[in-house]
């Protein structure tokens, strides 16, 4: 099966991108934007100077448990920046979601409960709210997480969305938000 479908069916739409997008990122903004694929994995990152961006984790449903996520992880961790993703929040319906959360946590990411992110699907048309994960080996603080990921939706997100979508997303300052009293329980504490 090719990478996007293996992506595809196991992503929510309104967190996927597009085909034409994702590969149009691999080829026009490939000094910073990569795939790692493997017949049990697929993972998409972004990787700038300061920091590295997990777009899309995929691990087999035949591979899971088996050490491969924490490998990967490794991989990333080795490059001693910070490494920030986005997650949805639990779903008790999807076990899937807390499985992801508690890999994470056992990986030593930490949730940015500073950081507010919501964002219109231009599928589905309605509002996603999405939460950031990062591990910080230097101890880098949430503000700096925050322009990390302004960062990543200017350059990866939103790259030519008019063209892939026919519409642009929301300008970053509607969509990303920083408040350091944000009332909103860690993700990760009792997992």
């Amino acid at each position: 099966m090719h990478w996007y479908e293996k992506l595809n069916q196991y992503f929510p739409i309104e967190e996927m991108k597009s085909r034409e997008h994702m590969e149009t990122l691999l080829k026009e903004r490939s000094n910073i934007y990569h795939k790692d694929e493997g017949p049990l994995h697929v993972l998409m990152y972004a990787e700038l100077d300061n920091f590295v961006f997990i777009d899309y984790l995929f691990v087999s449903k035949d591979a899971r448990g088996q050490g491969l996520g924490h490998k990967l992880i490794e991989k990333l961790k080795r490059k001693q920046k910070p490494i920030i993703l986005e997650v949805e929040p639990v779903d008790y319906d999807d076990t899937d979601t807390e499985k992801r959360l508690r890999f994470y946590k056992r990986e030593g990411f930490e949730h940015a409960q500073s950081i507010g992110y919501q964002r219109r699907s231009l599928a589905t048309k309605e509002i996603n709210t999405m939460e950031i994960l990062y591990w910080a080996p230097n101890q880098e603080s949430e503000e700096v997480v925050f322009e990390a990921m302004k960062k990543t939706y200017e350059m990866i997100h939103t790259y030519k969305d008019k063209h892939f979508y026919g519409q642009s997303y929301q300008p970053v300052e509607e969509v990303l938000t920083f408040e350091e009293d944000r009332d909103t329980e860690n993700l990760l504490r009792d997992l």
